[in-house]
């Protein structure tokens, strides 16, 4: 007999109908001649409730000894569960220990921090919450490929190892294959990295951006999905050194076209999360945020705020509201300043747009007052900042100027400034950190917990 997943069992409930569950104990309880066993396999938020009696062969031998955290495998029938918090059970017939844990497994029935979730990685997606996070990444993964693609998107694969800076701050992983204690020199006593693998400085990408502009001045359409990298010393709740990246990138759009996309993409997004992982969301909404599905509705059925960042400094200036940030035009808003503006002032998203240059990456469309940059950034409740992005500068003569004034050497982007020589067009796209988006719709206040394997300065574990 081929087993089933307990999700399909809870949604077919064949009644009186002979199954096969393979999973792991999340409780066990034995009293005489009779164990209760909870068997979750990870399908599905809830664990299935098994019914084990003294007539099974080994129940004295084996099934009385099975402890919380045990693999095993059960055969029985679906019935009607008379108890509270389920509508059916399996009556065992029979019971296989698979793996047995012992007494000392780490996940027993209570609660755990997630700071000591986080130092035994390799067991807490057993937990309910780090389980439903998982879930919800791989729900919200379906969902930005369902989305791109039924768009007509082409799905791009960016290269890992790179040898430009996107966001030309220098806060890049270096990768080489150089002897570290005794690395080849220059006369002038510099790492000489001709010497190196790729004959150059190499480093691990900070965002697929450019080269998906690459694709868009061919294909028109495209969208990357993958991991980025950022070595910045940040020990916060919001910043992980190596995360996953959602950018599409649009040939022919300017920034009310990438508003739009981005604006329709959330939405597009939440909902179909809500509706595969109804469960998980009850549960985050219930145990970890109760504001997050009244939050999320209000998300999918508002239309977002659109402001100037020149009209959202206003604001926070006029707001009377403390700040531990002071704010004035030019500085860049801090996350307090963001959830001011989506929290209390607009209580729902905004799309703020149109930066001060000295702020903002080159590569943004300089404005006619030349003081702005037609940047994007969506705000949302709880987390801030949940969407970067930008049209793009597609004009060589002005590309060219802001080179300058970034002290970037335009030699290093000769290709870049050869898509504006050859048939440029205007062009734009954004930036989701995917993190941001799981810490959002699962309410959990770190960002370390909306990824399987945290990267953070000083931690690589796993």
């Amino acid at each position: 007999m081929e087993h089933q997943s307990i999700k399909n069992i809870f949604t077919e409930k064949p009644l009186e109908k002979s199954v096969l569950i393979k999973g792991w104990l999340r409780t066990a309880r034995h009293s005489k001649g009779l164990s209760f066993l909870e068997v979750n396999d990870g399908s599905c938020f809830s664990g299935l409730q098994v019914i084990a009696d003294a007539k099974l062969e080994n129940y004295e031998q084996e099934v009385t000894k099975l402890l919380t955290g045990s693999a095993v495998s059960v055969k029985g029938t679906v019935v009607e569960s008379p108890g509270k918090g389920q509508s059916i059970e399996i009556q065992a017939a029979e019971i296989e220990v698979v793996g047995q844990a012992p007494a000392d497994y780490p996940l027993q029935k209570k609660r755990h921090s997630f700071e000591f979730l986080r130092t035994i990685a390799h067991l807490r997606p057993r937990t309910n919450t780090i389980g439903a996070i998982f879930r919800v990444r791989n729900a919200a993964s379906k969902a930005i490929h369902g989305f791109f693609q039924e768009k007509g998107f082409f799905y791009l694969h960016t290269p890992i190892i790179t040898a430009s800076d996107c966001e030309g701050a220098g806060e890049m992983f270096r990768v080489s294959c150089l002897d570290a204690k005794n690395p080849p020199l220059t006369k002038e006593g510099k790492v000489d990295y001709t010497k190196d693998f790729f004959g150059r400085e190499a480093y691990l990408t900070v965002s697929g951006q450019l080269e998906a502009e690459i694709a868009a001045m061919a294909l028109s359409n495209v969208y990357t999905f993958g991991p980025t990298f950022r070595a910045e010393n940040s020990n916060t709740s919001r910043h992980l050194a190596e995360f996953w990246m959602v950018e599409p990138e649009m040939a022919f759009c300017d920034i009310n076209g990438d508003m739009d996309l981005a604006e329709e993409f959330l939405k597009y997004v939440f909902k179909s999360c809500l509706k595969d992982c109804p469960d998980d969301f009850e549960f985050f909404n219930s145990r970890i945020d109760n504001t997050i599905l009244e939050t999320m509705a209000h998300i999918i059925e508002a239309p977002f705020e659109r402001i100037s960042y020149t009209d959202a400094v206003d604001i926070l200036v006029k707001s009377g509201q403390k700040f531990e940030f002071p704010v004035t035009w030019g500085c860049d808003l801090q996350s307090e300043h963001e959830r001011f503006l989506t929290e209390l002032h607009f209580k729902k998203p905004v799309m703020v747009t149109d930066y001060p240059k000295t702020i903002k990456a080159f590569y943004m469309y300089l404005n006619d007052d030349d003081k702005t940059v037609r940047g994007l950034d969506v705000l949302v409740p709880k987390v801030g900042e949940i969407i970067g992005g930008a049209q793009r500068e597609h004009r060589l003569d002005v590309l060219q100027k802001r080179f300058i004034e970034c002290n970037l050497n335009e030699k290093d982007y000769w290709w870049y400034t050869d898509l504006r020589r050859y048939g440029s067009v205007p062009h734009a796209g954004f930036g989701l950190g995917f993190e941001r988006i799981i810490q959002f719709m699962s309410g959990v206040g770190n960002i370390r917990e909306a990824i399987p394997f945290p990267r953070v300065p000083g931690y690589a574990d796993f």
